[in-house]
Parts: C-alpha cells; sequence; structure tokens
C-alpha cells in the first residue's frame, strides 16, 4: 500500500472507504503520534508535517518539521482538539532544523516534552522542553540532553515510578553512524548476515533532565534466541521506538521502515533482550509508519499515520487511532489499516 506517487481522486477515494480509521484531525498534518493518558484524556504528541519545498531523498531532508502541536480526546469517542503550537524550533537555542518524531512524560505537575532535532552541524540530538500543563507551551533547556544521539525519543514510566527513554533510527535518524554511544560517519549499517543494530535505551534521572546512565543498545532476539539479522528487513529494528506493559510483560514495538511494518517483540524487563512476536499493523498508505500504543480504562488502542488525506504525499500524513486487542497468549492481533 506505501506509495511515493499521488494519487488520483478515484484512487484516494476508495482507500478512505476502506481505511479502517479517519484522520483525528485534518486542518494540519500530524504524523509520528505519541499518546498517553494524563488525568484521565488522552493526549497525542505528533509530529506537524509541512510541505517544506525539499526534494524526496534517503535522508529523509524532505521531513522539514519546524514546530509542534499538541492533541488532546476527552475519550476515545471524543472530538480530537488542536491546542496549537507547543513548541517552535525558533524558541530551542541548540535546534536548527527538522523538529521529528517527540514524546512526552508527566512527573509530578510538571510535563515533559522530549524532542529531536538537528544542530548546526547537522547531527541529531535528543532535547527536553517543560511545561505545566500537556497542552503546552513548553520552555526547552538550553542544551540537548548529554550523551544522547538519533531520533525517535519514547519515554515509559515503569511500574516502580522509573523512567526509561528509548530512541534511535537508520537511515535519516544517523544510528547507523553510532557504536557504543560514539559517532563515526565513516561507519554505516552492518552486512546483512550481521546482527542488526539495536534500539538505544537510557533510565532518566530523577528531575527527567538527563539520562541517568549511558545509554545501552537493546537486542531483539528470533524465535531460536539468536539476534534479529541486519538483512532481515521484515523483522529487524529501523525505528519509531514504543514501549508499552502488558499482564507484567514489557511489549517493545517498532517500525521496520523499508518494509512498512509496525512489528513488536516481548521481553521480560526494560532492557531486554526481547523476543520478536509478531506484526501490529501491516503497511500504510505512504512510505513511512510510524506509532504508539496506551491503555484507556479497559481498551488499548494503536495510534499511527497514513498519507489518505493528502492522497499520499509521502511527507504529508495523518494521525489515525484503532483499537487492538490481544489473543489468550497475549499476543497482539496484527490489523490490516485498509478492509478488503
Amino acid at each position: 500500500m506505501m506509495s511515493d506517487e499521488l494519487l488520483s481522486q478515484e484512487e484516494i477515494t476508495v482507500i478512505r472507504e476502506k481505511a479502517i480509521s479517519a484522520p483525528l484531525v485534518e486542518n494540519i498534518y500530524t504524523a509520528d503520534p505519541s499518546a498517553h493518558v494524563f488525568d484521565g484524556k488522552i493526549y497525542i504528541y505528533p509530529s506537524h508535517d509541512i510541505d517544506a519545498g525539499i526534494p524526496f531523498n534517503d535522508n529523509g531532508d524532505h521531513f522539514g518539521m519546524e514546530d509542534y502541536h499538541v492533541i488532546s480526546m476527552d475519550s476515545p469517542t471524543s472530538k480530537a482538539v488542536d491546542n496549537g503550537v507547543a513548541l517552535h524550533v525558533k524558541d530551542v537555542p541548540w535546534a536548527s532544523r527538522q523538529m521529528w518524531a517527540p514524546d512526552a512524560a508527566k512527573k509530578g505537575d510538571k510535563y515533559y516534552f522530549y524532542f529531536p532535532a538537528k544542530k548546526a552541524d547537522d547531527i541529531f540530538q535528543i532535547g527536553v522542553a517543560v511545561g505545566d500543563s500537556p497542552v503546552g507551551p513548553f520552555v526547552a533547556q538550553a542544551q540537548p540532553i548529554a550523551a544522547s544521539y538519533s531520533i525517535d525519543p519514547a519515554v515509559f514510566e515503569d511500574d516502580d515510578g522509573q523512567y526509561y527513554m528509548y530512541f534511535g533510527g537508520i537511515w535519516g535518524g544517523q544510528l547507523q553512524h553510532y557504536r557504543n554511544n560514539q559517532y563515526d560517519p565513516y561507519v554505516d549499517e552492518p552486512e546483512a548476515e550481521e546482527a542488526a543494530l539495536g534500539p538505544i535505551i537510557a533510565r532518566m534521572s530523577d528531575d527527567m533532565l538527563e539520562f541517568d546512565e549511558s545509554p545501552k543498545e537493546i537486542v531483539i532476539l528470533d524465535e531460536n534466541g539468536q539476534p534479529l539479522l541486519a538483512g532481515d528487513h521484515d523483522r529487524r529494528f529501523f525505528e519509531a521506538a514504543w514501549m508499552h506493559k502488558y499482564k507484567g510483560k514489557y511489549y517493545f514495538s517498532y517500525s521496520t521502515g523499508d518494509t512498512h511494518y509496525l512489528c513488536y517483540a516481548i521481553g521480560d524487563n526494560p532492557y531486554g533482550p526481547f523476543t520478536y512476536a509478531g506484526r501490529i499493523l501491516e503497511p500504510v498508505l505512504g512510505w513511512t509508519t510510524h506509532h504508539s500504543i496506551t491503555q484507556y480504562q479497559d481498551k488499548w488502542f494503536l495510534f499511527y499515520h497514513d498519507s489518505s488525506l493528502s492522497a499520499g504525499v509521502t511527507h504529508l500524513r495523518s494521525v489515525k487511532m484503532a483499537e487492538i486487542q490481544y489473543d489468550s497468549d497475549g499476543l497482539i492481533k496484527t490489523l490490516v489499516p485498509y478492509k478488503d
């Protein structure tokens, strides 16, 4: 279903009719939704897609986002509300461009907004901004988080009150240039028969503004207990880390990037290793796929995006949501985004 070409009006009408869900907002383009329930209400922290006029390339330069909006919903069946600009690149002292997929967390009476951006040297780091409201505005720290790198921060609160950040993404996300937390522009992805690059985890400090440890690489295993290989594009990690917990198990989910699947792996602690367990969502219209999973009361929901509102423009996406279900073994039942 992925496409880099504009669809005809007839084609897009068919896709919209077959879609299992509709865009939550249509006044702006939104993507990469990180959804949380704070004080009984749903808050979605997406990227804000714009047409930056930059040609498409594998580096993702055409994803030229420059600010963030927060979307809120009183319940899963309520109208989604765009709460306006919560943070702009011009208000982040260290950032120069490309405000990519963010996340947020609540601790005490403060809200912490995490985001990747490129510095003046075109290297991604992850920053944090603080606010008194879940919809912002957020005030950015003067410097990015020390020892952070790459993209797609996702902050998970465990049952004991400890917070962890998961991050990383290859290709445009630059993770392929890091080994042991060190950047080298001449280092690239492993060979196909070598172990795939894993996402990165770091425990957060008590004040939520820094890491409390050196970042560590996570290993995702196959059914035989062996690390997934770099050539296993249908299952290996590409970007879009997310963590949720279900019946005492840790569910690490992610995007496979160039094969356009949302997948997940299950483990016994926040650091893994995690064993590959299957797909959450089949490919959507558009090149990218990025998501979050959150519980509202007794139901679980997948937040994701596609490019149906823009007739297939891969960098003009729209956030959607759909209920997910687990089978008796705790496996997530795979969703197909468009009905036959």
